[in-house]
């Protein structure tokens, strides 16, 4: 408990500036050698900025309505008629709804983090609550705005069930995740680009873990191409690594390298990775310098002494022979070819993220 209470305030005293330079430079190789740490400190900053805004927002609307009781007071401007007042008064509540929701879902985010960093053991379940609390969210932002394109995606009588990640391996919105992300789930909603779309599984692959997912829907338009290509043959020991995924609700970036050929209990269908991960990242894929895919995170089994596994990208393959014995899935094909190589990482993860999917299962 003291240990946890000391690094709380070594964040606070890290973003307020107030370290002595022997301990800032300690702090930063801390962060750079716990990746946990370093996630907590970005959410941790995030959340004292949305906070900030939201005081600073606060503070405007308070001068605003002095001024307009001012005119009031002055005869500058009239009373509003009753039936206007009443109007008013509706949209004043909405927005106060719309921003008690925003910081509902930041506190409840930050929260969950801090649970998931100092009980590892429990991370299944608070990604878990977590996303049942974004789908709340989600459900009042969409009562607030019925005209929203993405409201009828999911019936009203449908609950939020499962979040993770997938990625496209054709251009014309097929993509590949975990099975588990999308077993049992009535309804698949994916996102990229600040875009929902309504996607079904084209195959289950519950023995590699594996799922083809295709857009149906008409607001989806095909990519010219991926920016990435598949390597069958996986990645060397020691080879460094990058993943994307949405273990939040937006975009987050990994690094690390393969630890081991082989998953748990010596598993050929999956090879171990040192990489930072949790539930959210499930589905997510792997790429190596080159952004080759190279595997995808499977989380099934991230509790298993705290190690990450990725099924191996040959996997992918396999899978797709299998789906394309069905002939209207004939036309999908993985490129060998990454048109990011040599890149600076930084371009390439720029290149990548939009083909990066947010997945959500509804029951």
């Amino acid at each position: 408990m003291m240990e946890e209470i000391q690094l709380a305030d070594a964040v606070e005293r890290f973003l307020q500036g107030s370290m002595s330079p022997e301990e800032l430079t300690a702090f930063e190789q801390l962060r750079k050698t716990n990746p946990a740490v370093d996630q907590f400190v970005v959410e941790h900053s995030l959340f004292l900025q949305q906070v900030n805004e939201y005081s600073e927002r606060k503070g405007f609307t308070h001068s605003l309505n002095e001024i307009h009781n001012n005119l009031l007071d002055t005869g500058a401007i009239r009373p509003l008629a009753a039936r206007t007042r009443v109007i008013d008064i509706m949209k004043k509540y909405r927005r106060v709804w719309a921003v008690a929701a925003s910081i509902a879902g930041i506190i409840a985010i930050t929260i969950s983090g801090l649970v998931a960093y100092f009980t590892p053991d429990s991370k299944q379940q608070v990604e878990q609550l977590r996303r049942e609390l974004y789908g709340f969210k989600r459900e009042v932002n969409n009562k607030l705005d019925t005209s929203h394109a993405s409201v009828n995606r999911v019936p009203e009588n449908e609950k939020f069930k499962f979040g993770g990640t997938g990625f496209l391996i054709d251009p014309k919105g097929y993509l590949v995740t975990n099975a588990h992300v999308v077993k049992d789930g009535k309804t698949i909603i994916v996102q990229a680009k600040g875009q929902e779309f309504r996607a079904s599984v084209a195959r289950i692959d519950a023995e590699r873990d594996l799922a083809i997912l295709k857009i149906d829907d008409e607001e989806f338009k095909p990519y010219p191409g991926l920016p990435y290509g598949f390597k069958k043959s996986g990645a060397d020991l020691g080879e460094q690594i990058f993943t994307l995924g949405f273990p939040r609700d937006e975009i987050v970036y990994g690094e690390g390298y393969m630890s081991a050929n082989t998953g748990f209990n010596g598993d050929t269908m999956t090879c171990q990775i040192a990489v930072a991960a949790n539930p959210g990242n499930s589905g997510g894929p792997v790429f190596n310098k080159n952004g080759e895919v190279v595997g995808i995170l499977s989380t099934r089994q991230l509790q298993a002494q705290g190690f990450v596994f990725a099924v191996t990208a040959k996997n992918i393959f396999k899978s797709l022979d299998e789906l394309k014995k069905d002939t209207s899935y004939q036309n999908i094909k993985l490129s060998p070819n990454s048109l990011v190589r040599g890149m600076e990482r930084p371009q390439q993860i720029k290149k990548i993220e939009d083909c990066v999917f947010l997945v959500k299962t509804y029951q």
